[in-house]
């Protein structure tokens, strides 16, 4: 955990000026900068924006996203309040999807405005000296390299090496028999940044990997080895694009991965980590950058709410409502007569003192303590979520398996996908936002 200051301080390393030229603004000022004039509301509260399915539907623009930026970025080209986007995406770098958005939304993001579900990899210190393999698509050994990875081996290498390895296609067989080519080092750790091009190529040679205990040059071993650790980021079982219903994504590939290692095992797959969202470890990332932001700007006042606006409810709904059981955790633990009331009220555990206070303690001292005091959700209707989904008329069947998409080590709770609110798109959720909190910028 002690790498996270560092990782925090350096998210602020971009030009503003250069967002602004990239978003085609006009004006002294953009996004972050500056400070704010007294005469101006200062608000208290933060929004977590998805991504796909809320601004956009693959390179298409959202047509209320337009009409909902107008309202939060002020003629200067500076935001009225802070914003973070916050994508289970993960084939490209912060840098890249921060100028993506700037030009198809027109105005001026920077990457410290953008957390990708890879980023919070810059913590996990014990691997980055390590070799790990890496899987998913884009360009993933810089990826790897730019959260912090020395030693990095893409499913491509391990496949020119070991070509025989690789033989679901038939065409891209070897016509000769053949050697490894290249003696590649023992692999320490698998990274999985998303969904690949080729899902029965990785496939192969992730549990090749797996099972050789990261020595290609051995047989399976299925019993009597430990597992090298897996780190995975993206649950996402379904994403919505272009198409008129969701495309497979990682979520999907990961199911595909559990079920094959277990089928040849016998036991589960385990993970190491699991990252973006629905994790709490994403949100943490994201109330600490609108924090900043509110510093940045010299905005006294606290932000003492956030706002997640998400298409999806396995993902965005939950990790939302999930992380505001964390803060009304965390604030009845500080109360002890509230403790009860937010144990009963959440039915969860972990509303009890214990192990909890020393993660909690971990946190607080890399991020400082969170100003934010609850983290509302807001589902909107553009994306994955259909409004005109027909809803089981029978209670008593399994929910699990018919309502319930999210990743296989969550665990399912009604409570967490319920969103606060359900409106039709962006534009309507920050109408909403805007009326809740009585802010009415200028």
């Amino acid at each position: 955990m002690r790498g996270l200051l560092s990782f925090f301080r350096g998210l602020h390393t971009v030009s503003n000026r250069q967002a602004k030229r990239k978003a085609g603004i006009v004006g002294s000022r953009c996004g972050l900068c500056g400070t704010q004039s007294v005469n101006k509301p200062q608000p208290r509260f933060g929004l977590l924006f998805d991504i796909d399915g809320v601004l956009v539907r693959g390179r298409m623009l959202i047509p209320a996203a337009k009409v909902a930026f107008e309202k939060l970025v002020d003629s200067q080209g500076q935001f009225v309040v802070p914003v973070v986007f916050v994508t289970n995406a993960g084939n490209c770098l912060r840098q890249t999807k921060a100028d993506q958005l700037s030009h198809i939304l027109g105005v001026p993001i920077t990457q410290d405005q953008v957390i990708m579900s890879h980023s919070p990899l810059r913590m996990f210190k014990k691997f980055h000296e390590k070799c790990v393999m890496v899987s998913g698509q884009g360009p993933v050994l810089e990826i790897a390299k730019n959260v912090g990875f020395k030693n990095v081996i893409s499913i491509d290498m391990v496949r020119e090496s070991y070509p025989l390895l690789d033989m679901v296609d038939h065409n891209r067989r070897p016509k000769l028999p053949s050697s490894p080519v290249v003696n590649l080092p023992k692999v320490d750790a698998v990274v999985l940044f998303g969904e690949p091009i080729r899902w029965e190529t990785n496939l192969q040679l992730i549990i090749d990997v797996l099972l050789t205990n990261g020595n290609l040059n051995s047989p399976h071993q299925p019993h009597g080895i430990p597992q090298l650790p897996l780190l995975a980021c993206n649950m996402d079982l379904m994403w919505m694009a272009e198409a008129n219903s969701p495309r497979f994504g990682h979520g999907t590939f990961l199911v595909c991965l559990e079920n094959i290692y277990k089928k040849i095992t016998g036991i589960d797959l385990k993970y190491e980590a699991l990252m973006g969202k629905p994790s709490e470890l994403t949100y943490h990332f994201a109330e600490y950058l609108i924090r900043s932001q509110a510093m940045q700007r010299q905005w006294k006042l606290p932000i003492t709410s956030l706002y997640a606006i998400g298409d999806n409810l396995m993902t965005d709904i939950y990790g939302a409502n999930l992380y505001n059981r964390f803060l009304e955790e965390r604030a009845a633990r500080k109360n002890p007569k509230a403790v009860a009331k937010v144990a009963a009220a959440t039915g969860s555990s972990t509303a009890l003192p214990g192990g909890e206070e020393e993660i909690d303690s971990m946190w607080e001292s890399e991020l400082a303590l969170p100003s934010a005091t609850s983290c509302k959700s807001i589902l909107v209707c553009t994306g994955v979520y259909n409004p005109n989904a027909e809803v089981p008329s029978d209670a008593n069947r399994c929910i699990k398996e018919t309502v319930f998409h999210g990743h296989r080590d969550f665990r399912f709770d009604p409570a967490l996908v319920e969103p606060g609110h359900i409106v039709q798109d962006i534009a309507e959720a920050v109408d909403l936002i805007f009326q809740q909190e009585k802010f009415v910028p200028q």
